[in-house]
Formats: structure tokens, sequence, C-alpha cells
């Protein structure tokens, strides 16, 4: 039976690894507020007497050996990294939502109430956020294949830090082989105000939305701001600009299905007596349907080749990265309603706009996120918030979820 005190012990105990005045944290991938959060899992995993494993790109795995060392296991939890002064909720949730679940796990096996088929792995990927270093879910992209050891550790950051010298500086740089699960779940916060809105409980990703990632650059030329005509400018800033407002047209042609976002900009001179020069873009395309993000590339590309011409200025597209929309593993989304109906919780079937790790995972095995309340839809943000019974509500059907799967 789930422990709720012990359930809100844990999210206070992490909430208070760099937290900030706001009531958020500030802990980006590898930085020592990472490691801070690190050593306070690896303590956990301690506790409730786990191995710990780490992997060469910095995966914490915690086992908790219930059917011998040689069994299959089952997976879940989340990631701890967060977003520069972002929420406390995000990631570190599904990450204590699963120490709960093993907690309890651990009682019932102890009092030979529960005898499971499968282990059970508690564990913290690493860069899901993708804020210090893109592109996002390295971790469990270096898990399911997807990318290889070599490039995640050649990623820098904007200072010019690798990931495999932040790895070091923290000492996560990991020789573990990490253990491969028959299935996995994820606990996390909405980061949307579906729930909320319906006044259902429980909300199982039926599937998620597919991103195309565009590094994108304006080039215009160096200038004084004071004395250079302003006929004869060639301002990157200004041309950046015109593109930025023709792709959030972009939406209103597309109404409900899709999102586009500039959520990154860098200014070269970046002086305030300089016409910029240089602007790089980090440009996000996303939808539910394949076929619409392959229409708005097409349609951005088309506005790089024309909105920065408004300024003097060329379009050039650097880098794309692609995740296709998908669905999640149809047998759990039922396990999932079906422990939430026996528990007494209203379900809402979702789509996930946001990336989670979960969606790597189902390159491995049946894998599924599951989401709770977040009040207001605000994720991101240091003022996210879920309330206290939803947070239980969604720890006891994880729980629930698990101990089925752990028999099966």
């Amino acid at each position: 039976m789930l422990d709720p005190d012990l359930l809100h012990c844990l999210m206070d105990g992490i909430s208070a690894v760099a937290a900030t005045p706001e009531g958020g944290v500030n802990r980006p991938a590898l930085t020592p507020e990472d490691g801070q959060a690190r050593a306070w899992l690896r303590q956990r995993f301690d506790d409730l007497g786990m191995r710990t494993v780490i992997d060469p790109i910095g995966n914490m795995f915690g086992i908790l050996n219930l059917a011998g060392w040689d069994a299959p296991c089952v997976m879940t939890g989340s990631h701890l990294d967060s977003q520069p002064f972002g929420g406390r909720f995000d990631g570190a949730y599904g990450v204590v939502a699963g120490l709960a679940a093993a907690a309890a796990i651990r009682e019932a096996h102890a009092t030979g109430g529960f005898k499971p088929t499968a282990n059970l792995v508690v564990c913290n990927w690493t860069n899901e956020e993708g804020a210090r270093f893109q592109p996002s879910l390295i971790g469990s992209s270096v898990y399911d294949g997807s990318m290889a050891l070599a490039d995640a550790y050649a990623v820098k950051d904007g200072k010019g830090i690798s990931v495999h010298s932040a790895l070091g500086a923290i000492g996560y740089l990991g020789q573990g082989v990490a253990p491969r699960p028959r299935a996995y779940i994820e606990m996390h916060v909405e980061c949307a105000p579906e729930l909320e809105r319906s006044g259902k409980t429980i909300g199982p990703f039926a599937g998620y939305w597919g991103a195309t990632k565009i590094r994108a650059a304006v080039r215009g030329m160096q200038s004084h701001t004071g004395p250079t005509p302003m006929e004869r400018r060639r301002d990157a800033l200004l041309g950046a600009a015109y593109v930025m407002t023709e792709l959030r047209a972009l939406v209103d042609r597309a109404a409900d299905v899709l999102h586009t976002s500039v959520g990154r900009i860098e200014a070269y001179p970046n002086s305030p007596n300089s016409v910029c020069s240089d602007i790089i873009m980090f440009v996000e395309l996303r939808a539910r349907n394949q076929t619409v993000l392959e229409w708005a590339e097409m349609e951005f590309g088309a506005i790089m080749d024309s909105a920065p011409a408004k300024a003097k200025t060329a379009g050039e597209i650097l880098d794309i990265e692609y995740r296709r929309a998908g669905d999640f593993d149809k047998g759990l989304l039922d396990l999932v309603e079906r422990v939430s109906a026996e528990q007494g919780f209203e379900t809402m079937r979702l789509h996930t706009v946001a990336a989670h790790d979960g969606i790597r995972m189902t390159n491995v095995c049946p894998s599924i996120v599951v989401a709770i309340k977040s009040i207001g839809g605000i994720c991101h943000n240091a003022t996210e918030y879920s309330e206290p019974r939803d947070v239980e509500a969604g720890a006891s059907v994880l729980l629930g979820s698990l101990w089925s799967l752990l028999l099966t």
C-alpha cells in the first residue's frame, strides 16, 4: 500500500535541491546542481536496498531485487534535470512516484505477501530537458540506440563544454550495463490543461506528437547603429523578426493541429551599438499528424527564402532533428485505465505534445507515459503545481500498474 507521507517527504526532499525563491528549481543537466540531485537519488536507492547502476551516458538505475538477479525487470522513472529556473514537478515527480512505489513493493515482498516474477527498476535519464545540451532526451536516445554514444559525448553547451566533460566533472561517466525492461511506465505532470478542464484525475497518453526541430540562421552585416543610414542596414535581428512573425502565422492556417515556437536566439555580435550580423534561431514545429509536420517544414523553408529579404538579409537552414509522431502501447493503456477504475479514479486519454523519455522507450519495450493534472496547464515555470491529492493518485495508479506488471 502506498505511503502518502513518504511520497510527499520524497517530493519535498528533491524539491529542496537547487530550489529557487520563486518555488521552483534550477538544475540543468550535468551541472553541479544536477549532481546534487543525483547524489540525493543515489542515497534513496541505498535506503531502499536497491543496487545502483550508472551507464556510460550517466543514466541512473536503481534495481530492486525481487525475483533473482537473472530475472527480467519492469522499469519506471523519469528525470531530475530541469529547465533553467524551472518547476519542481516536471520529471522529478516521475522519479519520486517510482521510489514511493518501490518502497511499497519492497515492504510487501519482505512480508511474503507478494511474489513477483521480475525485478523493479527506477531510473533517472540524463538530459531529458535539452536546455543546456541539445537535443533533448540524450540519455534515453543513447539507451534506445537512436543516438551513438560518441555523438552524445561530443555535444557541447553554449560555453563549449561537452557532455563527456560535464559527466566527468560531476562523477557520472559510468561503466555499468543498463538493465533492459520488459515494460516501461513513466508518471509525469501533464504540462497542459486538459485534465483540469475535464475534471478527470488520470491521463494516460495514448500517443505523442512529432516534432521537427530546426536550427536556422539569418545573415546580415554588422554596422554602426548610429550613422549607418537606415536604408543601407542589413539587420539580421529584423530579418529574424520577420521570420518569427510568419512562422507564428502558420498556426492560423493549421488551427489546433500545429504548434510553432522560436525558443532561443543567439545574436552576433550582441552589442547594443552594432547592427546584428547574424542570428541563430532554434525553431520547433510540433504536430500529431506527420503530414502536417512535413507541410510545416516545407512552409518554413519558403519563409526562410522570402522573409529575411525584407530586411536585406538572407536565411539559411543549418540542421534539422526529426522526432516522428506515434502511439504508446495499447496493452499498457488498457492496464492503466483498469487500475485507475479499480481505485476509483476517472481517466481521460490524451496525446502528449511535450517529449518524454517514454517516447524513446517505445523502441525498447511496451511503454507508456501517464499524466496527472498540471494546475493551469503551467510547466517549465517555477509556479508549476500539482495538488497533493493528484500527486498521490498518480503514484497509487503507478503502484497498482507495476504490481500487475511484476506478476505477469
